[in-house]
C-alpha cells in the first residue's frame, strides 16, 4: 500500500512556521479591527445619515425653485387669465362656451371639481344685517355727527 501523495495546499500548510515576531504582529492587528470597528460603523452610519440629509436639503431647494417658478407664472396676466378660462370656465361677454361631454356624461376636463349643478347660495344674511341698520338707524336718538363719531360724548346731542 502506498500513500497518496499530498496535494500543494497541504504541503505548504504543513511547512508554515509561525514565528513569535509573526504571531505578535496578528494578535496586534486583530486586536486593531475589535478596537476600530465600532467607530468606523459609526464613521459610515454619520455618512449614510449626512447623505441623506443632504438629498432632503436638495429635494426642498428642488421643490422651492418650482414653487418660485409657479408664482413668476401666476404674475403674469395672461397667465391668469388662461387658468381662468380653462379651470373656471370664465368667458369674456359675448364669447361662447362650449363644455363637450364624455361618453359616460362627465366633462373631459381632468383633476378638476366636478361642475354644481344646484345654486348656490350665500353665507351671509344680508337681509337680516340690512333691516338691523334701518331698525337701529330708525330707533336711535344720537345725531349723524355723534354717529359719525366727530363728537365724542353721545349725551351731548340726546337733550335739548
Amino acid at each position: 500500500m502506498t500513500l497518496a501523495e499530498p496535494s500543494r495546499g497541504a504541503a505548504w500548510l504543513r511547512n508554515f512556521r509561525l514565528s513569535g515576531f509573526a504571531l505578535t504582529a496578528l494578535l496586534l492587528i486583530v486586536a486593531a479591527l475589535v478596537v476600530l470597528a465600532p467607530r468606523f460603523k459609526t464613521l459610515v452610519e454619520q455618512r449614510q445619515q449626512l447623505a441623506q440629509l443632504e438629498q432632503q436639503v436638495q429635494d426642498a431647494q428642488d421643490q422651492v425653485d418650482e414653487l418660485d417658478e409657479e408664482v413668476a407664472r401666476w404674475s403674469d396676466p395672461a397667465y391668469v387669465e388662461a387658468q381662468a378660462r380653462d379651470r373656471l370656465y370664465y368667458v369674456y361677454p359675448g364669447d361662447v362656451s362650449y363644455l363637450v361631454i364624455d361618453d359616460d356624461g362627465t366633462p373631459e376636463a381632468e383633476d378638476e371639481l366636478p361642475i354644481s349643478d344646484s345654486i348656490q347660495t350665500t353665507r351671509v344674511d344680508w337681509v337680516t344685517a340690512l333691516l338691523s341698520s334701518v331698525y337701529t338707524a330708525g330707533l336711535t336718538d344720537a345725531t349723524p355727527q355723534q354717529l359719525d363719531g366727530t363728537i365724542d360724548s353721545p349725551t351731548q346731542g340726546s337733550s335739548g
